[in-house]
């Protein structure tokens, strides 16, 4: 079953049990920046100086994908100067996480649940229904992240996104940061994709250090 780059860092952050996000605003910032790259990747999307901007708006034929492009179209054709990468991703980590989430969800991968947290708070959660994307994600990364294997493009660009929004927890869970950050930092870099789809991961990579240091912030007394 193929998975967009958002989906998977979604199932990253689901505990498999519970179903609650595990690091729920980086998953949220990377599920973001994932949608956006996928955008990129298939060409209708151009990430550049800080800027956002479409270069084709025909649809992909995946429903995920084409909700965020319509969203973009209309975001950017309704303003009067360019767009900044930083205010797509603050504008779309909510609704995008939540689209994202129900993805999975009519894909069978996640179940929905609802409660009340202290009998009042309306509460959902996410715990695993069908694992076997999962597994072969993390065996994938595992694959290169820890054992040498040369990642494809896609994988790649999973790992940049992951190491950007410090998800490392998330993804080798029980495993120490400085044991996997420096080969994920060395994929981030590699040169395993077009000139325009390298330029866009720094440019996302960029934005995420920005938008998680103004959120840090912004709850700090």
């Amino acid at each position: 079953m193929a998975v967009s780059l958002g989906e998977e860092i979604m199932l990253l952050s689901l505990d498999d049990t519970t179903g609650a996000a595990k690091g729920e605003s980086a998953a949220r910032w990377g599920v973001a920046a994932g949608m956006l790259l996928e955008l990129v990747m298939a060409g209708r999307v151009t990430v550049k100086s800080g800027r956002v901007e479409v270069f084709d708006p025909t649809p992909t034929g995946d429903p995920l994908l084409d909700g965020r492009l319509d969203r973009l179209v209309r975001w950017v054709h309704g303003a009067s100067s360019s767009r900044k990468v930083v205010d797509w991703l603050t504008r779309e980590h909510v609704k995008g996480s939540q689209d994202v989430v129900d993805s999975l969800c009519a894909r069978g991968l996640v179940t929905e649940e609802r409660h009340r947290a202290l009998g009042l708070f309306p509460v959902r959660r996410y715990p695993e229904a069908d694992g076997s994307v999962e597994r072969e994600l993390r065996a994938r990364l595992a694959a290169v992240v820890l054992h040498g294997a040369v990642p494809d493009a896609r994988t790649s660009a999973l790992v940049a996104l992951v190491h950007a929004t410090g998800m490392h927890p998330q993804t080798f869970p029980g495993l120490p940061k400085k044991q996997v950050a420096p080969r994920m930092a060395e994929i981030s870099d590699g040169h395993w994709a077009g000139v325009s789809v390298r330029e866009a991961i720094r440019n996302l990579q960029a934005a995420i250090s920005t938008v998680t240091v103004v959120t840090v912030l912004s709850v700090v007394p």
